[in-house]
């Protein structure tokens, strides 16, 4: 029984000998947001939208006598920004709604945690977890119009590190096709873009690492991945 179109693999079907239909199109549904509080995880209800943007600076190298560039590499850290659009609901004003005892920007004086579940498989173990770490306040907005009654809060943040886990380990795993082959093969935990997705050991980045300059060539012993 055909599982995948021909051309491109997409999924049409479970595969199964009866052909059951499936439905492999994430949405919004399937998503759970959630702050850290001292007693594990508050889900913040109301919410209309969340904008995650992870963004970085790539320097182009170029030389005299070449036209066009010989190398790139990042030359700044990635920063992590974005916003929540949430309905005034339950008297809960949006920092409140995110278990913070103020109203305020200025009022905040230290970070925190917002959890992200995608629910998008049944099994638990096969759900992904994507913490934003250390999350502080830029802005807050809010209009009152005749137009329209309905509150809307508008919160600006930006955070220092995101990293997403599954079951504990790895979540970029090729998805249901499992297409993802890195070095050492899928879902290793060992290759340097494994730990620092995944925030192993505190890890905000990967070009710390040694053995940059020999990824991609055979001297490089990709099996064993970066420590």
């Amino acid at each position: 029984m055909t599982t995948g179109y021909p051309q491109t693999g997409s999924i049409l079907n479970l595969g199964d000998s009866f052909g059951t239909n499936t439905t492999e199109t994430a949405i919004s549904t399937n998503i759970l947001i959630a702050v850290r509080t001292p007693s594990g995880y508050q889900p913040v209800g109301a919410v209309q939208s969340m904008q995650i943007n992870e963004s970085r600076q790539i320097k182009m190298i170029d030389e005299v006598g070449t036209d066009g560039h010989i190398d790139s590499v990042p030359n700044q850290s990635t920063n992590i920004t974005g916003s929540c659009d949430r309905i005034r609901f339950q008297k809960l004003r949006v920092a409140e709604a995110f278990d913070r005892g103020f109203l305020h920007v200025a009022a905040q004086v230290y970070p925190f945690d917002i959890v992200i579940f995608d629910k998008q498989k049944y099994a638990v173990a096969n759900q992904i977890t994507t913490i934003i770490k250390n999350v502080w306040i830029k802005s807050i907005a809010y209009t009152y119009q005749i137009s329209d009654w309905t509150i809307t809060d508008k919160m600006d943040w930006e955070a220092e590190q995101i990293y997403s886990t599954m079951n504990g380990g790895p979540a970029a795993v090729g998805g249901q096709n499992s297409l993802l082959k890195p070095f050492g093969g899928a879902n290793n935990p060992t290759w340097i873009e494994s730990q620092t997705d995944m925030g192993a050991s505190g890890r905000r980045g990967s070009l710390d690492a040694a053995g940059l300059i020999d990824i991609g060539s055979a001297q490089y012993p990709g099996s064993q991945g970066i420590y």
